[in-house]
């Protein structure tokens, strides 16, 4: 296991990062803790999480995942080996049973997000603690273009950032991430830091896999020159890079189960991962094992975050370390993109 600098933290965190949004929907608690037995024992030091999880959100099961994380750490008593993250909920996007649906990034709110993520998950601080989206009006979650709107107030980060840094003051959690973040947010919340003395972002947990390079367009760049690297979530673009859904879709998977999940199912989007798993099979690579190996070489990256709803798949995406992408495959995948760039953003 490779293990990089989180930002400009004393922190090195494993290359593959523990997603865990499926536990407490897909994944019973058990299975939670044999994923993490199982990945810890791999070298895995890096666990994310979100108030939210599992997903799709619901009322009945929020802070299901955090509570399955937490079991595990008081069982194993390993937490100052490992690298917990967590992520405060934004407002809207669906999740009306979590503050009533107006979470903002203010302090009282912020302050109650983070007892209740330390509540559940048995632990005195979060070594990382994320803004999960902007708490503004953005181009998020797959929209393209900016839309301003007419009456649209001007986001406080410097509030923001200033109670965040209380949080870190009072060795609640130690650093702070975005998520779902454009390049303005975060030079808006670097250029705050500077100005007003306080911690800077550490990271960037963004979409990035063959699907949507977006990042590459103007996040890269702050990445590289600011410290703060990516945390790439959704590298197998919810399974479609794996192939798995090329043809009849497996009946429990996740976008069989949850119509919500729209993101990498357009006509346009199923035809080009079609093409990267042709590329994989005729130079008789794993799908998703190519896929992941293809942001696991990304330079900006700091951790690529994967996720599995069985063993088997856990035990192949860690796998996907061991494999180094020849010239041909990568030119290949090139192709692809140049014909068909960010089919899925």
């Amino acid at each position: 296991m490779e293990y990089r600098r989180l930002g400009d933290t004393d922190l090195q965190v494993s290359q593959l990062c523990l997603g865990t949004m499926t536990w407490g929907e897909q994944n019973s608690e058990a299975e939670a803790h044999e994923q993490l037995d199982y990945a810890v024992d791999q070298g895995i030091n890096f666990i994310d999480a979100a108030e939210m999880y599992p997903v799709p959100p619901r009322a009945e099961t929020a802070g299901r995942t955090e509570e399955y994380l937490g079991s595990w750490l008081a069982a194993r008593g390993n937490r100052d080996k490992l690298v917990i993250a967590s992520k405060m909920t934004g407002p809207g996007n669906g999740v009306p049973h979590i503050r009533e649906g107006n979470s903002r990034f203010v302090r009282a709110q912020m302050r109650e997000a983070v007892h209740g993520s330390l509540r559940r998950l048995r632990t005195d601080y979060l070594d990382l603690y994320q803004l999960h989206w902007p708490d503004r009006n953005s181009n998020f979650f797959g929209k393209l273009g900016y839309s301003p709107q007419a009456d649209e107030p001007e986001p406080d980060i410097e509030a923001s950032l200033t109670a965040l840094a209380e949080l870190v003051e009072e060795g609640l959690i130690r650093h702070i991430g975005l998520s779902n973040e454009t390049p303005w947010g975060v030079m808006r919340f670097l250029m705050a830091a500077e100005k007003l003395g306080l911690p800077r972002v550490v990271s960037v947990q963004n979409p990035y896999n063959l699907l949507n390079r977006s990042y590459e367009v103007g996040l890269a760049e702050v990445s590289h020159r600011e410290g703060c690297g990516l945390l790439a979530y959704s590298p197998l673009a919810f399974g479609m890079l794996s192939g798995k859904y090329l043809g009849r879709w497996p009946e429990e998977a996740r976008l069989t189960r949850f119509a919500r999940f729209t993101r990498y199912t357009s006509p346009r989007g199923i035809a080009t991962a079609a093409r990267y798993v042709e590329i994989a099979r005729q130079h008789g690579l794993d799908p998703a094992q190519m896929a992941l190996a293809w942001v696991n070489r990304c330079p900006w990256l700091t951790s690529n975050i994967i996720g599995a709803t069985r063993m088997e798949q856990l035990q192949s995406n860690i796998a996907s370390l061991q494999l180094d992408l020849p010239d041909a495959v990568l030119e290949r995948i090139e192709a692809v993109h140049q014909d068909q760039p960010n089919p899925c953003p």
